[in-house]
C-alpha cells in the first residue's frame, strides 16, 4: 500500500465517520458534565458531612473528659478530707461551693487547713488556703452546673452528692460544637 492510497483509504473513513455521527454531540457533553459535576458535589457533600461529624466528636470528647476529670479531682479530695467544713460550703445551688477541711497541703506549724471547689468564671476552681485558686477544667469548655447537696447517710461520716454540667465552648453558636456532659457521684468522706 502506497502512501497515497493509504490517505485515500484514510479520508473515506473519515468521510464515513462523520456522515454516521461518530463524534460527541452537544447534549452528550453536556450529559457529561452534568454527571461530572453530581460526582464532584457528592464528594464534597461527603467530606463536608464527615468533616462535621469529627468535629462534634471532638467537642463531645472534649466535654467529657474534663466532666470526668473535675469529678474525679473533687471525689479524691472528698475521700481525703478531715471534714465537710460548713459554714462556707454552699449547698443545693446551681454554682455551688464545698469547703473540706484536710490534713493534706499543710501549712507550716498547722495540724490542718481547708479547700474549696467552686464556680470562677465559668470554671471550676481549686483553692488551698494561701495558694491562689487554680482551674481544674480546660479553657475549652465552662462550667454550666455545679450543684452540691450534703447527703444524710445511717454512718456517722457525711456524704456530698455532687452534680456537674459542663458544656463545651461555642461562642458562634455552631450546631457542630453543641456538646455537653453531665456528671452525678455521691461521694463519702472517709475519716482516718
Amino acid at each position: 500500500m502506497t502512501p497515497h492510497h493509504f490517505l485515500i483509504k484514510r479520508a473515506q473513513f473519515l468521510k464515513t465517520t462523520l456522515k454516521n455521527g461518530g463524534g460527541f454531540t452537544l447534549i452528550e457533553i453536556l450529559v457529561y458534565i452534568a454527571v461530572l459535576a453530581m460526582i464532584i458535589l457528592a464528594a464534597s457533600s461527603f467530606f463536608l458531612w464527615t468533616n462535621r461529624l469529627n468535629t462534634k466528636g471532638k467537642a463531645m470528647r472534649e466535654a467529657l473528659d474534663n466532666a470526668r476529670s473535675a469529678m474525679e479531682k473533687m471525689s479524691y479530695e472528698i475521700k481525703e478530707a478531715k471534714s465537710i467544713y460548713t459554714p462556707t460550703s454552699i449547698f443545693s445551688a446551681s454554682s455551688g461551693q464545698l469547703s473540706l477541711e484536710t490534713k493534706k497541703y499543710l501549712p507550716e506549724g498547722e495540724m490542718s487547713t481547708f479547700i474549696d471547689f467552686y464556680i470562677c468564671e465559668n470554671q471550676l476552681c481549686l483553692k488551698k488556703e494561701g495558694i491562689d485558686p487554680i482551674a481544674l477544667i480546660s479553657d475549652r469548655v465552662e462550667i454550666k452546673n455545679l450543684e452540691l447537696n450534703l447527703v444524710a447517710t445511717t454512718s456517722t461520716l457525711p456524704s456530698i452528692q455532687i452534680n456537674l454540667k459542663v458544656d463545651y465552648k461555642n461562642p458562634k453558636n455552631r450546631p457542630e460544637l453543641q456538646a455537653s456532659a453531665n456528671l452525678s457521684s455521691t461521694v463519702s468522706l472517709r475519716s482516718y
